[in-house]
């Protein structure tokens, strides 16, 4: 799969002596004309792509397309091809490591329209978390928005939004 990116968070200053903690993360693109499938997350403000970490041992395959089911209610998931891979360097809020190094793998598919039920965590549920089918453009506009003016954006709006620029570049 070919490399996108690789970003190292502003907070950091150098990787040297650093516990890092890694984990992998599949993410879902699914594109309908103009429109693209995402997920809005109310404390954050932002849209992003449907995807989360892989569990240990899961197949990263099998990872996407259970993450997508999850947090959109995906149904008939299929046509699933690789798009790329965009590798980050973000702090850890945890105490077993500094550093998280996240390797999201993206691909692309296809589902039907109409979604189904959503299974969300707890934390996804308090955050205010839903699936929108919405107009990449107006999506990316969005984003841009709450990176210039929001003091409640999350860590992965960059990355987001850099992702949705690539797919309207490469794929519409």
């Amino acid at each position: 799969m070919r490399h996108l990116k690789t970003t190292v968070h502003p907070d950091i200053e150098h990787l040297d002596n650093s516990i890092i903690f890694k984990r992998n993360a599949a993410r879902a693109i699914v594109i309908s004309g103009e429109d693209i499938l995402l997920l809005y997350t109310e404390r954050y403000h932002d849209y992003s792509i449907p995807g989360g970490g892989i569990d240990e041992g899961e197949d990263i395959l099998a990872g996407m397309v259970r993450e997508l089911e999850e947090e959109t209610g995906a149904k008939n998931i299929h046509d699933i091809k690789p798009y790329g891979i965009y590798e980050e360097f973000r702090p850890w809020y945890k105490d077993d490591a500094d550093i998280v190094h996240m390797i999201s793998y993206c691909y692309t598919c296809k589902i039907n329209r109409e979604l189904g039920e959503t299974a969300y965590e707890d934390y996804e549920v308090k955050n205010g978390m839903r699936p929108v089918w919405i107009n990449i453009h107006a999506a990316i506009a969005h984003n841009e928005k709450t990176i210039a003016e929001s003091p409640k954006k999350g860590m992965s709006i960059e990355r987001e939004t850099f992702l949705l620029h690539l797919i309207s570049k490469e794929m519409l």
